[in-house]
């Protein structure tokens, strides 16, 4: 009976000096793993000091797997520059290059240290052109399910960063590699991350008719 209180705060600011690239992944779908990588931002809540912390996520757009993460105390450019370190620690540098790397067009994934690091490994830099979440679905899906399906409020919040840093841990592992997914025929993400080809999605698309159309 007990109504939560929503707290909300932005975390894409694309009002910058710095370079916006075009968005090159519409109507791309890759058929393996290290062709597109998505990136995100999201916020995490810390009772302790009353304050937010930042979750900076990379995705494998084929597998769904969740290559890079970082739990930072602010919203500058470290969080994503240390959640790309860690994505490109845990591939091998052949084989993702060419990788497209999409977010949107916050100040993070546009600076000089974040895209100079994609520069430097070959990536083709791609961004939102709207403030439609469509551009990078994939993303904000993923955001989505960490932080709605391991609480019980669905919304997710922590003592401290530490604490944090270490469910987060636990939440990608288990998401990573025990929690099976429709959208890539029911395998989870590190299983299909090994495969090539396209994965069967496992659901229905309903469009609505209208009146009178039966």
């Amino acid at each position: 009976m007990v109504h939560y209180k929503k707290r909300r705060v932005k975390t894409t600011d694309s009002y910058h000096r710095y370079h916006k690239y075009p968005n090159v992944i519409k109507n791309l779908k890759p058929v393996k793993a290290n062709e597109i990588w998505v990136s995100d931002i999201t916020y995490l809540w810390l009772s302790e000091t009353d304050c937010f912390c930042y979750l900076f996520l990379i995705t494998d757009m084929y597998s769904r797997k969740i290559i890079g993460f970082c739990v930072h105390a602010t919203l500058k450019a470290t969080g994503a520059v240390k959640s790309l370190q860690m994505a490109l620690q845990s591939t091998k540098a052949e084989t993702v290059k060419g990788c497209i790397h999409h977010s949107d067009r916050g100040i993070q994934y546009c600076c000089d240290a974040y895209t100079l690091l994609l520069d430097k490994n070959d990536f083709t830099i791609s961004m939102t052109e709207q403030s439609d979440p469509l551009e990078n679905a994939i993303a904000e899906r993923i955001n989505k399910t960490i932080k709605e399906e391991f609480t019980d409020q669905k919304e997710i919040s922590f003592t401290t960063i530490m604490a944090a840093r270490k469910s987060i841990n636990q939440f990608i592992d288990f998401y990573n590699n025990q929690r099976p997914h429709r959208s890539i025929d029911w395998l989870t993400p590190s299983a299909a991350y090994q495969r090539e080809g396209e994965l069967k999605r496992h659901w229905k698309m309903y469009i609505s008719k209208p009146k009178g159309d039966l």
